[in-house]
């Protein structure tokens, strides 16, 4: 492996969902890297802006609707330079070098990743970054606009 490439430790939770469906999720163990300020920032919406945005909507009946990405990070690649050794949970693949391309949970950097992927997504669709929150996304739909 290249030395620009550095070894993580990863592993599996496992959990039982509120309907009894399983889930596991591989967790990488990114503690064990350089933190980088620059690349680890995500902006989350703040409170105020959120609720200005309910307002606003209210007041000119709209519908309010909310949703959740299923899987968020693994809509991203990762731009951080990890790997790690596939332990007997991998099966045959046990003692290769798994290269780790897509963001995942644990990675420092998966959250600024996910966050890159939504605004060009959010572009793509029209939306712009208000000026006072950045992280509230604003469209122009004619007779309204909509928040995301």
């Amino acid at each position: 492996m290249s030395s620009d490439y550095q070894k993580i430790k990863v592993h599996f939770v496992y959990d039982i969902k509120h309907d009894g469906r399983y889930k596991a999720r591989l967790v990488a163990g990114g503690h064990l890297t350089e933190p980088d300020k620059e690349e680890a920032y995500s902006g989350v919406v703040s409170l105020k802006s959120l609720r200005l945005a309910f307002l606003a909507g209210e007041l000119n009946g709209l519908r309010s609707m909310v949703g959740d990405f299923g899987n968020a990070y693994l809509e991203s690649y990762t731009r951080e330079k990890v790997y790690f050794i596939a332990g007997p949970e991998f099966g045959e693949l046990e003692g290769h070098t798994m290269v780790i391309v897509k963001a995942l949970y644990g990675l420092r950097t998966s959250g600024a990743r996910f966050h890159e992927k939504l605004s060009d997504t959010l572009r793509n669709e029209g939306f712009t970054p208000s000026f006072s929150d950045p992280d509230l996304w604003i469209r122009d739909a004619g007779d309204c606009y909509e928040y995301v």
